[in-house]
């Protein structure tokens, strides 16, 4: 396979090139132009997928810069309205034709003729569509859409000062590498007491969000918003169960494994147990991991890097760069949390991140440059939804990256010990990931099952749920208060609601693929890129074996990849 990363846009052919979203009356005549339009052969109804897939990627780009530029300057009004304005005159307004025109594509006598391997992931997801889609739900969804993003208006907001200055919580949070104890135990505190300023308000956004969210389940026949998610999602190749399953696995054979790794930190720490503050500290006498001062440091370390995986990935991110396609350094204003926001007409995504010279800052650059990856892999695909991948495998471009690439890290770290932490570092972490997972996705479960619950009751089941997943190695004695709203630092919760299990899914590829990388490099990662070509045209089984994985996530399974992983935490 041909990989070439100096993207080029494509002509549009349906619209004009200097066509731009300003209003509704600019955007409807295409859309009545596909509804009216005769299709009277398969050819016919190809060009018309065609002109359909150009309009969706055009106004999905526009969507997307206008959420892009909100979250980089949360305090800018002028951008949060301009987004805004589309969720609520643009976006509305689409979905009634949207749902028209997938009803044409399935009712069209020519939709039987088109390619049945090709179009089978994308003519099931516009079968999808049709089933949701209810009239009523269109106002709720949109006003899902603006209230979803009040969190990283209130969240990016947040700051703590620490001796003198004043930090972003993502800032701050490399005070809690330091080997003064007692001031990592004041900025911990800090941080949470300024969580706890503004829990009232986000349980108030988050009850909110619950009670709209649930009529819109009901309006769709649903029961509840659970069940009604796992359709929207597509989640075809597995069900609630298999999520309880995965929960239960992750207590019994991940957690111990996170239990030792800790017991392990607090010897090496002279500490009969951890305090939360202690988690990511070394000894007094090392220093804390500094892999890098500034965001066009860590970018250019990130490409050196890539480039001796593979030069593809790091072309990647130079077109990126040369593209203004990324914002990295946190700040005041900024929204909290990383993100990759594909792009789908130009096909360069961007990527979003809070670096504070943090090594989890490493780790997160890796990541969402392995989902950047993902969609310049895809970017030739015919039609727009072609590129619409189930996210436990982008989770899984992602998550593969991370640990492809600690071999290369020799780039943040000339001292060998240096590295050899950051590899026990991410290792430690993708561990003691698992059981945040499984929290924060049992908790999801509950409160869609019951939602009609109060604050009270969500505090006390919050409490109920994390306990059994919780280290036996951290001390959290008399910090209940902050525990009680622990869950409200989870953006998913507030902004991709029950998007969360995925990233354990993916884990176990990404662990799998890791396997692969350990046997044999090259054939590990032209599985991976095979696999990530396909976009969303197989099914989530079927890119799995594309990728030489198993989509498995039963309990011999992950216990088989938790001794592996345990073996390779040894070795160092």
């Amino acid at each position: 396979m041909e990989l070439n990363a100096d993207l080029k846009k494509p002509a549009r052919q349906f619209l004009p090139e200097t066509f731009k979203i300003t209003d509704w009356e600019a955007v409807e005549p295409y859309f009545k132009n596909l509804l009216g339009r005769n299709i009277s052969s398969k050819l016919e109804l190809e060009k018309w997928l065609k002109d359909m897939s150009e309009l969706e990627a055009v106004l999905s780009e526009d969507f997307s810069w206008r959420q892009i530029r909100m979250t980089c300057d949360t305090e800018n009004k002028a951008l949060e309205e301009a987004f805004t304005f589309f969720v609520m005159e643009i976006q509305p307004k689409i979905r009634p034709y949207a749902d028209q025109l997938n009803r044409k594509l399935m009712n069209s006598p020519f939709t039987q003729d088109l390619d049945k391997e090709k179009y089978f992931t994308y003519l099931r997801n516009v079968k999808k569509s049709i089933d949701l889609f209810r009239e009523e739900n269109i106002p709720l969804l949109s006003e899902l859409s603006v209230l979803g993003q009040q969190y990283g208006i209130i969240s990016g907001k947040m700051t703590v000062t620490v001796n003198g200055n004043e930090y972003t919580l993502q800032q701050a949070g490399k005070f809690l590498e330091h080997p003064d104890r007692k001031l990592r135990e004041d900025v911990y505190m800090k941080m949470q007491g300024r969580w706890l300023q503004d829990n009232g308000t986000l349980n108030k956004l988050y009850s909110l969000l619950i009670e709209k969210r649930h009529q819109v389940a009901l309006n769709a026949g649903f029961k509840n918003y659970r069940d009604y998610k796992f359709a929207e999602l597509g989640r075809f190749d597995y069900t609630k169960e298999d999520c309880f399953d995965f929960h239960n696995s992750v207590r019994e054979y991940v957690l111990p494994l996170a239990n030792l790794m800790n017991e392990k930190k607090a010897k090496k720490l002279g500490f009969a147990k951890l305090r939360p503050w202690d988690a990511e500290a070394e000894p007094a006498d090392v220093k804390p991991l500094h892999p890098f001062k500034t965001g066009e440091e860590l970018l250019e370390k990130t490409i050196l890097s890539l480039k001796a995986l593979n030069p593809f990935f790091a072309e990647c991110l130079k077109t990126m760069k040369k593209m203004g396609r990324l914002d990295l350094e946190s700040r005041k204003g900024k929204a909290p949390g990383g993100y990759n926001c594909p792009l789908a007409e130009t096909g360069a995504p961007f990527i979003f991140m809070n670096a504070a010279e943090k090594m989890s800052d490493v780790t997160t650059m890796f990541h969402e440059g392995g989902h950047a990856i993902h969609s310049f892999l895809t970017h030739a695909l015919e039609l727009n939804g072609f590129k619409e991948y189930p996210m436990e495998i982008a989770e899984v471009a992602s998550m593969s990256m991370e640990l492809f690439t600690m071999d290369e890290w020799d780039v943040f770290f000339e001292n060998k010990n240096d590295l050899q932490r950051a590899k026990e570092h991410q290792l430690e972490r993708v561990i003691t990931l698992f059981p945040w997972i499984a929290v924060i996705d049992k908790f999801q479960h509950w409160v869609y099952e019951n939602p009609a619950h109060t604050v009270e009751e969500r505090a006390e089941n919050w409490l109920k749920i994390l306990h059994p997943f919780t280290s036996s190695a951290i001390d959290f004695t008399g910090l209940e208060e902050y525990r009680k709203f622990g869950w409200q630092k989870q953006l998913h919760l507030f902004e991709d609601p029950f998007y969360y299990i995925e990233y354990g899914i993916a884990q176990l590829g990404a662990l799998g693929l890791w396997m692969q990388y350990k046997q044999n490099k090259k054939r590990a990662l032209d599985n991976y890129i095979n696999a990530l070509s396909l976009g969303g045209t197989c099914t989530l089984p079927e890119l799995y074996k594309a990728a030489g994985l198993e989509f498995n996530f039963s309990g011999p399974y992950i216990k088989k990849l938790m001794d592996f992983v345990k073996s390779e935490i040894e070795k160092l």
